[in-house]
């Protein structure tokens, strides 16, 4: 146990609470960032110890000004609305503000764990391999995922000119799915969308396939449980991981319709889905397809088995039926 706080910033949203629920579990200095009122306002967060709670706008200042003695920095506060078309905030919050905190770590020498996304990878055309040497050729299909990939990009060259934290990794997270995501509305998981359309009419809506190699339902993500994200970042936080962007994935890849099947199960109810139009204002940058390859971050050292479709969902599921606010 570290007696120095990790600084963890999103820590109001859905892998922030959960990132430092493990960290208050086991018994280390938390600083919580975010914005205060979110602590409150989400009632899925209920009960957890976030330490000392810094504003996210203060942030900067606040470090500048109190050159605090980190374990290290967690950063996962960002826009993470995929359907999010404003650039200019965009790369505010999710470029110039990643930027700040690399260089306050490189200044303090502070290691530095931070979230990236898949969709950086665009269509798949490239595949999904998290070779660096390659990022340049990728094309996100939206905005949000072109702000994620300039960060990487950003953070390679920095480290190239040699201005970077003593150690530091990014991670490329898949579709990550599990409890306290409730305050995200439609950017929440389908395993969530699933479970308040099963308690609510029996059905499920999924989209149609607008592609003509899959079927209605036969859409393809890498899904990851939550816990088993959060287990990855405090490896790269403990290892510590020397330096690189990695992806953060199962390695395996599942249909939506087996999502929502394992939902039912978890629920004990009949399968029942009905397949609607995908979305005009995301059909053109829909992926049909996302599967991590895995084998950079098994490389570095981790070795544990990620959760299957099945028990994740099962997990979530439980907890959300024990959860007073279904979150």
């Amino acid at each position: 146990m570290s007696s120095q706080p990790t600084l963890v910033t999103g820590a109001a949203g859905f892998i922030g609470a959960r990132f430092v629920e493990d960290l208050a579990r086991r018994g280390e200095p938390i600083i919580s960032v975010d914005d205060p009122a979110c602590f409150a306002a989400r009632p899925e967060h209920a009960g957890l110890d976030f330490g000392r709670i810094i504003a996210t706008e203060e942030l900067p200042s606040w470090l500048e000004s109190e050159r605090p003695a980190l374990r290290g920095v967690v950063h996962l506060g960002a826009c993470t609305d995929t359907t999010e078309l404003d650039e200019a905030y965009l790369r505010r919050v999710n470029l110039e503000y990643s930027q700040g905190l690399w260089d306050w770590c490189t200044g303090a020498q502070v290691p530095l764990v931070y979230a990236s996304s898949a969709a950086t990878y665009g269509d798949g055309s490239q595949g999904y391999e998290d070779d660096e040497g390659a990022f340049d050729e990728l094309r996100p299909l939206n905005p949000y995922g072109q702000s994620k990939l300039d960060f990487d990009r950003w953070a390679l060259a920095q480290e190239a000119a040699g201005q970077a934290p003593p150690a530091w990794s990014g991670f490329k997270f898949f579709n990550v799915y599990g409890f306290g995501e409730r305050h995200k509305g439609r950017m929440a998981s389908v395993v969530l969308q699933a479970y308040d359309q099963i308690l609510s009419t029996g059905r499920v809506r999924l989209f149609k396939s607008h592609h003509p190699d899959y079927p209605d339902g036969g859409q393809m993500r890498d899904f990851v449980y939550v816990e088993d994200v959060v287990d990855v970042l405090r490896f790269a936080l403990e290892k510590p991981l020397r330096r690189g962007v990695y992806n953060l994935g199962t390695g395996t890849a599942r249909t939506f319709e087996d999502l929502v099947k394992a939902t039912f199960a978890a629920l004990d109810r009949e399968v029942d889905i009905e397949y609607v139009p995908t979305p005009e204002d995301i059909r053109e940058r829909y992926q049909y397809f996302t599967q991590a390859e895995m084998s950079k971050l098994r490389g570095a050292g981790y070795t544990r088995p990620f959760t299957t479709l099945e028990g994740g969902v099962a997990r979530y599921v439980a907890r959300l039926e024990e959860s007073p606010v279904k979150g």
